[in-house]
């Protein structure tokens, strides 16, 4: 690793290493920052194509969305028993019907009606259930598509899908693409942020928030809600920031003939740039997620302050979630792209899994969720970032019609379920499509799941159609070779 250190001698060599530099994930905070005094404008890169991955890009065009923010709902949440009001469900409850239960395997099954009373809320008229009473508030601001279908049965090629249009991994995230995109405007954070339940992190893991065959500047950073925000970031030396100063520029330096000779390699560059950032985090990421810096009234409207309840073993109520959909909304202030909540984690009733009862599985998850998404659209929406951010909830599937065990539990069910998208140039109060009387499949205004990719791209001013990647030879799409439809019934 140490070599000869003759390549990065005089001013050309070290601006072509420091430009090589920012070509890895945690290398933005430096990179950024050298864009902004004209680093990269200078003479001895001309023509190499070597630039800061994150600095800011143009749209192709004026989208309303700066940043989204994805509520992602590990397990898959019962769409019949949260937005998708199926009367005739509840009126056949209990016979038989045939369905396909798991792929192409179609079997009788008892059907299972919803005990939640649904009502139509503000001046849309939108039906949400009892379940979730403060989102409700906001349903003047929601557009529901309830016609989405994907590709898998399973946990985990359904989350690489839904977080990568691909059922295996190795494939570009949402968030690195609308990096590869877009950029970053924020000099000193990661441009995509990922926060995961205090239960465990998804089953496919952080394939979900990969950057694939991209370069590994634009993989999703993981933080904390509470404690160190990023895992192993302060000096366990003790060493001072002038000490460490030091240090990373040495090490760098010695590591020069290294990437020099392996100059495709992202991950290796992304190693050695990763202590640059490192060393802008210990600032900024600690003071993004002080949360003493907010009011005490906002802090209770997103049911920070709540104590854990003790009406289920497995519920947290709303506090940890609360805390995430506040971070949030700071790091969208301070120019984060990209941010990624997982509700739910472990196994079954610890998500949205409900197989072992869909009342359970409610009376446990709705209250962690309800005050704190709905304090998230409020706060946003006041501070003035709604209309530049787009809110996306959903799961990685839905629900069955028909009852699974002896709880009234529900299986997986790809074939129609509920996503809902607020803000960001989105058509509030918009109900869109439709699963059939039992809620089990899409049937009107169909939309494959590449077409909700397509749409949040859309929002965020990128045509599907031209954001491409070449690799293996061939321009890659989030959306995939198949024609991708923006859902034009969601926007604004």
């Amino acid at each position: 690793m140490h070599g000869n250190r003759s390549n990065v001698q005089g001013p050309a060599g070290r601006r072509q290493f420091l430009a090589q530099l920012g070509n890895g994930f945690a290398g933005i905070a430096l990179a950024s920052l050298l864009e902004r005094d004209g680093f990269f404008k200078t003479s001895a890169l001309a023509g190499t194509g070597l630039s800061a991955p994150l600095a800011p890009k143009p749209a192709h065009f004026g989208g309303k969305a700066k940043a989204c923010i994805f509520l992602f709902m590990y397990g898959g949440p019962s769409q019949m028993d949260l937005f998708d009001y199926k009367p005739e469900l509840n009126k056949r409850h209990g016979q038989t019907a045939n369905l396909e239960q798991r792929r192409r395997d179609v079997k009788a099954g008892t059907l299972l009606g919803s005990k939640r009373e649904f009502k139509r809320h503000g001046q849309s008229g939108l039906w949400i259930s009892d379940a979730l009473p403060e989102l409700s508030r906001h349903a003047d601001k929601l557009a529901v598509i309830k016609s989405l279908y994907c590709d898998s049965f399973a946990h985990g090629s359904a989350m690489l899908q839904m977080n990568s249009g691909r059922i295996i991994q190795g494939w570009p995230s949402i968030g690195s693409w609308m990096g590869y995109g877009l950029g970053s405007p924020n000099e000193n954070l990661p441009g995509y942020v990922v926060m995961l339940d205090p239960r465990g992190g998804p089953i496919s893991g952080a394939a979900n928030w990969s950057s694939g065959f991209m370069p590994a500047a634009y993989q999703g950073t993981v933080f904390r809600s509470a404690g160190q925000p990023v895992l192993d970031l302060d000096s366990a030396s003790g060493l001072t920031p002038e000490m460490q100063r030091d240090l990373i520029s040495t090490a760098n330096e010695l590591n020069a003939d290294h990437l020099a000779e392996h100059a495709g390699y992202s991950e290796l560059q992304a190693r050695i740039a990763s202590y640059e950032l490192a060393f802008q985090l210990q600032t900024a990421a600690p003071e993004a997620l002080d949360l003493s810096q907010e009011s005490r009234q906002t802090l209770e409207m997103y049911g920070i302050h709540e104590s854990k309840p003790d009406y289920h073993p497995l519920a947290l109520g709303p506090a940890p979630f609360g805390r995430q959909c506040l971070i949030a909304r700071r790091l969208v202030e301070r120019g984060v792209r990209y941010i990624q909540i997982y509700h739910g984690g472990g196994h079954q009733q610890q998500n949205w899994d409900a197989h072992n009862g869909v009342e359970e599985n409610l009376k446990i998850h709705c209250p962690e969720i309800d005050r704190p998404i709905s304090a998230l659209l409020e706060d946003l929406d006041r501070h003035g970032l709604l209309e530049s951010t787009v809110v996306v909830w959903g799961g990685e599937f839905g629900r069955q019609a028909v009852s699974q065990g002896g709880n009234g539990g529900r299986d997986h069910n790809p074939l129609g379920f509920t996503y809902w998208l607020a803000g960001g140039g989105v058509r509030g109060g918009t109900s869109y499509g439709a699963t059939d009387e039992l809620g089990h499949a899409a049937v009107e205004n169909r939309h494959h799941i590449r077409d909700l990719h397509a749409t949040l791209l859309h929002l965020m001013g990128l045509d599907p159609q031209r954001l491409s990647y070449l690799y293996g030879g061939l321009q890659q799409k989030l959306t995939g070779v198949q024609e991708a439809e923006v859902i034009r019934g969601l926007l604004a």
